[in-house]
């Protein structure tokens, strides 16, 4: 939780660096504040996520309407940053509503009480209906556009505390908050809403001890404690005949991580950081299913590792690796027995690079993603597996310091073991970007 709350998953991440970079630009050295706007148009060959073959998969073509705010102000000891992004995107081949909007609020406050005390506050407010948005840079939960105003709300406070110059700790809270308000696809029957079985608090304790053995080496050894609670009510098995009656609350849960890690700079421009260890979660409801208990395994591994390597002062590459639990949607098995979650593995990777051999103005932006994520619990799913691909490269072009144009392409591919679950879906995009 030392790291900015990401607002979007590596592909949305690599959009958002894209409207920062024109911040900046539009900022300049001596003004605190910035303002743009953007108009993009674009196609999409799956706005509503279907699976391949459905009726109700529908392409259209659109534009988006994006303007965005940020301010950042330092103080000495502190610094404050804040960003307000919003975004109306219009499809004309859609039926009834057109217009989806979408909101993402960014703040993060720092300050050092002197050199060995420092606190972090970090909040983020999103509203959207693309799942590797809502997902808010960790692994996707939901992997289909969920209509409506669906919210995810981040907060994050840490405390470090240096011992001595060697020696510090961490003390950190994180809360985040999901709402799923919307519905279901037309034609879904005895499956829960997402409100059902998504709405939750996650709450994270973090206590870690770092331990700086070299000037460019640090060794970590930490715990957090992760405490899932869902909020609605309503069944999970809807349907059953005779009836089965399944709370949310059955999915409640404690999971404990114990890890290691390290954080190394071998030159100033290539750093790694990783944490590895286990995770033991107690499903504490589980003894309550009629079914009788899930079967879900209580252990299992984690980590997250990240590279990051500036090659050249226009270039740089990141890539990492993710291994944890998270939530899913996929409730009901057959019988009614209760699926309760995913152990998910993540590689992703992205690119940064001005072409200079063709002009210093022109910037790419090249991001992936694989997830794979397995089904915990149940009897019809257990070890059953979703496959996520994700595609995106984007160009920049910044004709002057106020104007700049863009284009892009993102795809995705999800492939399930559940049906009706997979499908694959392009959009292609290009924009032209005020900035002041």
């Amino acid at each position: 939780m030392k790291k900015v709350i990401a607002s979007a998953s590596l592909l949305a991440i690599g959009a958002v660096g894209v409207y920062s970079a024109r911040a900046d630009w539009a900022a300049g050295a001596d003004k605190p504040w910035s303002v743009s706007a953007t108009l993009r148009g674009f196609y999409d060959s799956n706005y509503n996520t279907e699976p391949n073959g459905s009726i109700g998969k529908r392409s259209s073509f659109g534009y988006e309407i994006r303007p965005q705010a940020s301010v950042s102000w330092s103080d000495g000891p502190t610094t404050l940053s804040a960003s307000y992004t919003y975004s109306l995107k219009y499809f004309e081949d859609r039926p009834g509503d057109k217009a989806d909007q979408s909101h993402d609020v960014e703040l993060a406050f720092t300050h050092a009480f002197d050199e060995h005390n420092k606190m972090d506050v970090e909040e983020s407010f999103i509203v959207s209906q693309e799942p590797e948005v809502l997902a808010g840079g960790g692994a996707i939960t939901l992997p289909v556009r969920a209509n409506g105003d669906n919210i995810h709300n981040n907060f994050a406070l840490n405390y470090d505390l240096g011992v001595s110059r060697l020696l510090s700790f961490v003390i950190g809270y994180a809360n985040s908050y999901y709402d799923y308000t919307g519905a279901l696809p037309p034609g879904t029957v005895n499956t829960p809403s997402y409100a059902t079985s998504l709405n939750r608090v996650e709450q994270t304790f973090t206590l870690n001890s770092r331990w700086m053995v070299q000037p460019e080496t640090t060794f970590i050894a930490g715990y957090q404690l992760l405490w899932v609670d869902y909020l609605r009510g309503g069944n999970l098995t809807p349907g059953f005949v005779p009836p089965i009656q399944e709370s949310p609350q059955l999915r409640n849960n404690f999971t404990h991580n114990l890890y290691l890690g390290v954080e190394h700079s071998f030159f100033p421009n290539l750093t790694f950081s990783g944490r590895a260890g286990v995770q033991i979660s107690d499903y504490y409801n589980s003894d309550r299913l009629p079914t009788g208990n899930t079967g879900a395994a209580s252990i299992g591994p984690f980590a997250d590792l990240s590279l990051s390597y500036q090659y050249i002062d226009t270039g740089s590459l990141t890539v990492g690796f993710r291994q944890s639990r998270n939530q899913t949607d996929v409730a009901a098995n057959a019988n009614g027995s209760l699926t309760q979650d995913q152990e998910s593995s993540t590689v992703y990777g992205s690119v940064n690079q001005t072409l200079s051999f063709l002009s210093p103005k022109l910037v790419a932006s090249l991001t992936a993603q694989y997830q794979n994520s397995v089904y915990e619990g149940g009897s019809t799913f257990n070890n059953e597996a979703d496959q996520y691909y994700l595609f995106g490269a984007n160009f920049s072009y910044q004709f002057t310091h106020y104007f700049s144009a863009e284009t892009g392409y993102n795809y995705d591919l999800v492939s399930s073991d559940v049906p009706g679950r997979g499908y694959d879906r392009n959009r292609v995009y290009i924009g032209v970007t005020a900035s002041y």
